[in-house]
């Protein structure tokens, strides 16, 4: 029914697209063009570039983002067309996203940035996102897909996502003061101070945010988190009426993270029962986290149209994930998904989860997953554009980026026995005994990308190199100490060309048509021989726009020859991270956004309506057995997992000079956790949800506004996940009131 009511509507915006406004907008879209495109740390800017771009793009507002004020990433991104993900622990604090189709898992298959430069722990040598951005202090995300991303890496089959920190007010002087209280004990605050003046400008960032929790152990200990950010920002800068204007900016970021999680869920009957029950063995669960950001911009700009922005950046990240990771009983050791895929084949074991019996010594195996991360680098684009004879337009960026990234793990297990439900320690693990060994990474990438645009038609060819080189050194089991003795060396090196082509073709105001064909790569590991993932992504679409209706509408297909899976801990692996070849694979896909005003612009109250709809078909082409079981028997024409075919969100604002409300549901189909060809029946199932979601805001004066949030107003209880071990709930019904001050 939708696809061709959209035909019909595409087929009236043609009819009238031919029109005397066209050469107006095109000029204006070439002043925009050159307005946007000096900006720093950005990969769009605005809503406008998003809308002109030769490939799929998103700019999530800073108006968009404090409508519902979320504290989770997956919610934020909910309403984004392309966008996949499951959750995990309810309020995001390690999401596991998608785009278009690629491993959600950990977000570990798409290049995540802040502020222009690479954010995950360690992108090249260990890309899974143990670590994510606080979106709380996030001024807006950009969203790039298909040929658009083709600039950056090193993932370009699914697509980017930057997140953009709050930026130096460009006011003398600007202040932010934002709280929060409700359901779990959870209470938000951030406050910021930043001004400007002729060379020195600055901002502070301070912000807050913590649970109990709303699942429940039988001791009644908190299962919920405390996080803080805290951000600085420095800039010097030349004058305005400087030959060579520039600046030098200088940020600082601390994140520290304390947060009772666990990999441990719950049996399918106790789910049915206490949703929101935990056991009584992971009550010493508990994530450690600690990440440290810095970073130098330099920018100047040598002629009004040439301009180069330089970034230098050293991010750390340190964490120890203490978390239960096996069950003995009378020397029968198994691992936490075996005894709760089939806890009646195993009834004592899972007793000793529960903590309903007494155990043995050493029954329960507690693993330190301690790791340390390191990623830094520098990275530099040049930009020039000049205007052509009969109208057209030139632009060529080039880019460099030096990389090298680390994770060093140096792990070990200790053993407990649980009695009356109490956790006690009988012995302390080895250190190293679990994991000791550095992977890195050293990285060279680069990029040119011309944009040519004569009057509708714009055209952007682009190449991009990668070169990498990953090594491993396993110092071995029982080294402590790190002797090179019990070294062992593994190098794996690749050397790539990711080429792309874009093109967006203008009718009017009203109608736009855009494309791309560019080369989708992910890379190896550091194993011998290993080979990177790739793909070939087509993509078409168009923007549209007529009276109180625009949108867009997008078509793609993925066509990978090897799809990398990775063995994750976190999807029900043995943790090794080590990658395998998953064959050929078609993930092909619908994307539709609709916005629908149903009032008058100049109307006293607002009503702005918005639709998002993603299909998604991924299917394997070959058949295999994955690692560790993983995904299971693989067979040709099974549904890869994680992946749901179906989702869509809409939305709903009242807004008024004096208040606003804002109501979101979301829906999100059934997807498997193991390969399925029966789209009814999965194998290993999480069942489809409908999600409802309000917030509301008055104000009180122009700077101080009360706001009102509430997450799942329905109450409903569902399941997001059964990895990585057990079935695992979403977030239940929760409110949150609090004080929003602005100057």
């Amino acid at each position: 029914m939708q696809i061709p009511l959209l035909s019909f509507t595409l087929s009236c915006f043609l009819c009238t697209s031919l029109n005397a406004q066209k050469k107006e907008m095109v000029q204006d879209s070439v002043r925009q063009l050159d307005e946007v495109i000096i900006k720093a740390n950005t990969l769009l800017g605005n809503k406008f570039v998003a809308k002109n771009r030769t490939g799929a793009s998103y700019y999530l507002s800073s108006e968009e983002l404090k409508s519902f004020s979320y504290i989770d990433i997956n919610r934020a991104l909910k309403a984004v067309p392309g966008v996949n993900f499951y959750e995990e622990d309810g309020f995001g604090l390690r999401p596991n996203i998608s785009l278009r189709g690629t491993s959600p898992q950990r977000s570990s298959k798409i290049t995540l940035m802040e502020d222009g430069v690479l954010i995950a722990p360690a992108p090249y040598s260990s890309p899974a996102a143990y670590y994510f951005p606080s979106v709380l202090r996030m001024e807006a995300i950009e969203i790039l897909k298909g040929s658009s991303q083709v600039q950056y890496g090193p993932f370009t089959t699914g697509g980017v996502i930057n997140m953009l920190s709050t930026s130096i007010p460009e006011e003398s002087l600007k202040a932010n003061f934002k709280t929060s209280y409700g359901s779990f004990n959870s209470s938000q605050f951030l406050s910021s101070i930043g001004q400007s003046s002729r060379h020195l400008s600055y901002l502070f960032e301070y912000v807050s945010l913590n649970s109990d929790g709303f699942k429940h152990l039988p001791s009644g200990e908190n299962t919920g988190f405390d996080l803080m950010d805290v951000m600085a920002k420095v800039r010097l800068k030349s004058d305005e009426t400087s030959t060579t204007p520039q600046f030098l900016e200088f940020k600082y970021h601390v994140y520290d993270e304390l947060s009772n999680e666990t990999y441990l869920g719950i049996s399918e009957a106790d789910f049915k029962q206490n949703p929101f029950d935990r056991y009584a063995a992971s009550q010493e669960d508990a994530m450690d986290a600690r990440q440290i950001q810095l970073m130098l911009t330099h920018s100047v700009r040598f002629k009004e149209r040439f301009k180069m922005v330089t970034n230098l950046y050293n991010n750390t990240f340190s964490r120890n994930w203490y978390k239960l990771n096996g069950v003995k009983v009378d020397g029968s050791s198994l691992g936490l998904e075996t005894v709760l895929d089939s806890p009646t084949s195993y009834p004592s074991h899972f007793a000793v989860l529960k903590g309903t019996i007494d155990s043995e010594e050493d029954a329960l195996a507690i693993k330190a997953n301690n790791r340390n991360y390191t990623s830094r680098g520098v990275q530099t684009k040049l930009n020039y554009h000049w205007y052509g004879k009969s109208g057209t337009f030139h632009n060529i960026e080039l880019g460099a980026r030096y990389h090298y990234d680390e994770e060093d793990r140096f792990q070990w297990e200790d053993g407990y026995r649980i009695q009356n439900a109490d956790l006690l320690l009988t012995s302390q693990g080895e250190k190293g005994a679990k994991g000791n060994r550095i992977s890195s990474a050293s990285a060279f990438a680069a990029y040119a990308l011309y944009k040519f645009k004569y009057k509708g038609l714009t055209l952007t060819p682009g190449l991009r190199l990668e070169s990498i080189n990953l090594q491993r050194e396993d110092f071995g089991k029982s080294n402590p100490n790190r002797l090179p003795s019990a070294l062992s060396f593994r190098e794996n090196e690749i050397t790539t060309l990711i080429p792309g082509i874009g093109f967006n073709y203008t009718f009017s105001n009203q109608l736009s048509f855009f494309g791309g064909l560019h080369k989708g790569f992910s890379p190896p590991g550091n194993a011998p021989g290993e080979l990177p993932e790739q793909s070939v992504n087509y993509e078409l679409g168009s923007r549209f726009s007529k009276g109180k209706l625009s949108g867009e509408f997008i078509g793609y297909f993925n066509d990978y020859t090897n799809l990398l899976g990775s063995d994750l801990a976190a999807s029900g692996g043995t943790g090794s991270l080590d990658q395998f070849n998953a064959g050929r694979v078609h993930v092909s896909g619908l994307e539709l956004l609709l916005n629908y005003k149903l009032t008058a612009e100049n109307a006293a109250i607002q009503l702005p309506l918005t639709f998002a709809y993603t299909l998604t078909h991924a299917i394997f082409q070959s058949s295999f057995g994955s690692v560790e079981a993983i995904w299971g028997e693989v067979k040709t024409g099974d549904r890869v997992p994680y992946i749901p075919q179906n989702q869509w969100t809409a939305t709903a604002k009242i807004v008024h000079r004096n208040y606003e409300i804002n109501l979101s549901g979301r829906y999100s189909g059934a997807f498997a956790t193991q390969a399925s060809n029966m789209p009814t029946a999965m194998a290993e199932q999480v069942p489809s949800n409908f999600i409802l979601d309000l917030s509301a805001k008055y104000h009180l004066s122009k700077q101080l506004h009360i706001t009102t949030q509430m997450v799942n107003v329905l109450n409903e209880t569902y399941l997001v996940s059964r990895v990585p071990a057990g079935y695992r709930p979403g977030h239940p019904f929760g409110i949150y009131t609090g004080l929003q001050f602005d100057l």
